[in-house]
């Protein structure tokens, strides 16, 4: 108490669920009068210091008015009339003068808040926090809370980063803390209340496949359960098998959540995270690129601790589906011409189907792509995706550093006495970059490791030649056999 902080976390993680909890914790022991309110109203007025103002006290009145509280807690019946980028404060001031319980506040989705706007709230938060000691009646305590730290207001506000004048006009706050995800057993424990509520249980394989898809994040938590139970209508025990077939149906369906969390690909402070982790490349050293890090962690899409890579595989496939909408849109071959009649999937002919696709589409795609970088992983990525994923799945593993996209297609089908099997291919695909070595020695060692963590004795190596001079297509020579380091006979792809 008598503290002010900053709570941040992704979107869907239950801050707004736990704000309301808490306020209504601390109101019930008596001597404090604690309120949450949203100031995601507000968002539209961005550099509008008056109508922010006005629509953040009218988020609050109307938020103590929901509260049940006696009239002798309620903020008065009309705000005072102030100059205009210091009504906010006195606002919350002429509250506290009259309230006979300290007051804390929670202002929820304050990112929502843009501009001129953002810098006023703040300052006028900070201002009335440094004037408390002497005797100016304000907020006990303050949380801030919303998608990201607001560490530096500068990038909030939409002005740029500068890391040698970052002074802030929120300075004050105690400690920045931020939502944290779920461990394995905290996911047993919430899907074990469903179990003591209705005696439907989720296997332990079941439980393990959730954290390993979504790594805890909480929204994907819920939304695979909820798929699971309502959508999808399973009345038995729950295995991992249909978490995997909620997973694709989420993917399929672009939830709302994972809908937005798309849209901010584009953006170019993420962009610039998001190519070299695509990519495999190592990211550009630029002076603002610490500050756009912490932006997309901010966010929710990469790892918070290094490595730079995507926070779980459920966000790895719906960042490489997003970004290779347009590339699939060409690919016209039937998904069910490759299905032998064994059932097996034909991965050689869709491999030689590529070469034809790439030579047909493959440079008028690179230019089309946003993220050119990492335009050849995209590309195959979603030539896969059109012809794997109508009977199969494919597990995708990047991040930047390593040089790499490594793909695990997997494929069920039937034997010869009707018990299903799994089809298991691996590949890896790598760029040659103008000025670098030929990457193919360093491609069958990684290859050979990632076949050593999967059990398999052969794979793909892709290898995309972009240097301008390259050879042409016909002296290429495409398809090659290649031996790894341990001895393992490989097919080479050199596109």
């Amino acid at each position: 108490m008598d503290r002010y902080f900053v709570l941040h976390a992704p979107r869907q993680t239950g801050k707004t669920t736990m704000l309301r909890t808490l306020a209504s914790d601390l109101a019930a022991e008596g001597d404090i009068a604690a309120l949450s309110f949203s100031c995601e109203r507000a968002k539209i007025f961005s550099d509008d210091v008056a109508a922010t103002e006005t629509i953040l006290l009218d988020s609050l009145r109307r938020a103590a008015d929901l509260s049940g509280w006696p009239d002798g807690l309620l903020p008065p019946d009309s705000w005072p009339e102030e100059q205009v980028g210091t009504r906010f404060g006195k606002a919350l001031s002429a509250w506290c003068r009259r309230c006979p319980r300290r007051v804390v506040l929670f202002l929820d989705e304050i990112d929502a808040l843009q501009g001129e706007s953002l810098v006023s709230v703040l300052s006028q938060l900070r201002d009335g926090h440094n004037i408390r000691p002497d005797g100016y009646p304000f907020p006990a305590s303050v949380v801030l809370c919303g998608l990201r730290d607001l560490r530096d207001y500068k990038v909030a506000s939409g002005g740029a980063p500068d890391r040698y004048n970052a002074a802030s006009p929120f300075n004050i706050i105690r400690k920045s803390l931020r939502l944290g995800d779920f461990t394995t057993d905290q996911i047993a424990e919430l899907y074990d209340q469903h179990t003591q509520a209705t005696g439907q249980e989720f296997t332990k394989d079941a439980v393990d496949r959730v954290f390993e898809l979504t790594q805890g994040q909480p929204w994907l938590v819920n939304a695979l359960a909820d798929e699971i139970i309502t959508e999808m209508g399973v009345a038995g025990t729950i295995s991992d098998g249909q978490v995997e077939d909620a997973k694709e149906r989420l993917i399929r369906a672009r939830a709302t959540h994972l809908d937005s969390l798309a849209a901010r690909l584009h953006e170019p402070r993420v962009k610039r995270v998001m190519e070299p982790i695509v990519s495999g490349d190592f990211p550009h050293a630029e002076l603002t690129f610490s500050d756009d890090l912490s932006y997309v962690r901010d966010l929710g899409l990469i790892k918070q601790k290094p490595p730079m890579e995507v926070a779980n595989p459920i966000y790895r496939e719906v960042i490489l589906r997003v970004l290779g909408d347009v590339s699939e849109q060409y690919v016209r071959a039937d998904p069910h011409s490759f299905v032998l009649p064994d059932g097996r999937f034909d991965l050689p002919r869709l491999l030689e189907e590529f070469v034809v696709f790439w030579r047909e589409h493959g440079e008028v795609l690179i230019q089309q792509e946003g993220y050119h970088e990492a335009a050849c992983q995209i590309i195959l990525m979603a030539f896969l995706h059109r012809l794997v994923n109508g009977g199969g799945y494919l597990d995708r593993e990047y991040a930047a550093g390593t040089k790499r996209l490594d793909v695990f297609v997997r494929w069920p089908y039937r034997g010869p006495d009707g018990e299903w099997l799994m089809q298991r291919e691996a590949m890896e695909l790598k760029v040659w970059r103008p000025g670098a070595d030929d990457p193919k020695s360093e491609g069958l060692a990684q290859l050979d490791r990632y076949l050593d963590r999967l059990t398999l004795t052969s794979g793909v190596l892709v290898i995309f030649d972009r240097r301008p001079e390259a050879p042409s297509w016909k002296e290429r020579g495409g398809f090659d056999q290649a031996t790894t380091p341990s001895g393992r006979q490989i097919t080479l792809l050199r596109v």
